[in-house]
């Protein structure tokens, strides 16, 4: 049967996705589907650069304000509804355009990931967090390592929730995580990938001025509301742009800090992500700068038309 054609936009934060999808969308007749973790949560929209609707410009989107802030979602819950968002977008006769820089969540969603064999186990969870609470998280990822050397060297050990993700997975199946990522790249979509990239200077730049605007827009009392909700041990409250605030509002951190921090953070997870969409998927790569931005756009979708012509 004839795969469906899929369009998907990656690149490390802060480079110009959600723009360029808007603009993909114009041209070929789409619909938008974030690829973005975070940006499913309600509430959470100057953290996450959530797009306004000014910036949708009348482009349908799926998957933003999904869940709300206490709820939990996974790469299988994305999987499944991007499946679902995929089937009905080709029936109105559009074309899906996935825009995001979450990779694992992207990657599951392309590929023929099962992960019905891999459900959550509460006891044994609950027994690793008392673990990394008693030993440390050291603790918890020496034990990751010595059952899944690969996954380990992908997983930061202070990343306590994807230790506990990758241990409960070896724990429940007996196979290790990455057997699952490296033996399960059996693309469901006809996917045609754009990766943006920036020099690394000009790109920590950008992203140091976005963290500024943030700021400016209100980010700390968005992030307020959800710490005095009694939210900050949620999985939403571990992302960049919402964690950074905890010390800070619990009298731990000075304010200069505390921005460095999510500064750095920041900068660092989009060195991750362009080390993981290099790595992990066939992507289309464009290098841009904030002054060229539009005319590389232009490039791009003549560029595309071409790509899916040829497909």
């Amino acid at each position: 049967m004839k795969k469906q054609k899929v369009i998907v936009v990656v690149g490390p934060t802060g480079v110009g996705k959600t723009q360029l999808s808007v603009e993909i969308a114009k041209k070929f007749n789409g619909e938008v589907i974030s690829g973005d973790s975070m940006q499913i949560y309600k509430g959470m929209d100057i953290g996450t650069a959530k797009v306004t609707k000014e910036e949708q410009q009348g482009i349908r989107h799926h998957l933003i304000d999904i869940r709300e802030p206490e709820e939990s979602y996974s790469a299988a819950d994305f999987q499944k509804d991007v499946q679902t968002c995929i089937a009905a977008i080709h029936s109105r006769g559009k074309i899906p355009i996935i825009a995001g820089g979450t990779g694992l969540y992207i990657q599951a969603a392309l590929y023929s990931y099962d992960f019905s064999e891999a459900k959550r186990d509460d006891s044994y969870q609950q027994q690793l967090e008392l673990e990394a609470q008693t030993h440390g998280a050291e603790h918890l990822h020496a034990q990751l390592q010595a059952v899944d050397p690969i996954q380990a060297e992908r997983i930061h050990p202070n990343n306590v929730r994807r230790v506990i993700r990758a241990l409960e997975i070896y724990h429940r199946t007996g196979k290790r995580m990455s057997d699952h990522e490296e033996t399960a790249l059996d693309s469901r979509y006809d996917a045609t990938i754009i990766g943006l990239e920036m020099d690394r200077e000009l790109l920590y730049e950008q992203i140091n001025l976005r963290v500024d605007r943030m700021l400016s827009d209100g980010l700390l009392d968005e992030v307020r509301t959800f710490f005095d909700a009694g939210l900050r041990d949620t999985q939403s409250m571990r992302a960049i742009g919402y964690k950074e605030f905890i010390p800070y509002l619990e009298g731990k951190m000075d304010w200069e800090d505390t921005v460095t921090q999510l500064k750095q953070n920041s900068r660092r997870y989009a060195k991750r992500q362009y080390t993981w969409f290099r790595n992990k998927m066939d992507v289309n790569w464009y290098t841009i700068t904030p002054a060229e931005k539009a005319e590389k756009f232009t490039i791009i979708l003549e560029e595309l038309a071409g790509m899916l012509t040829e497909r």
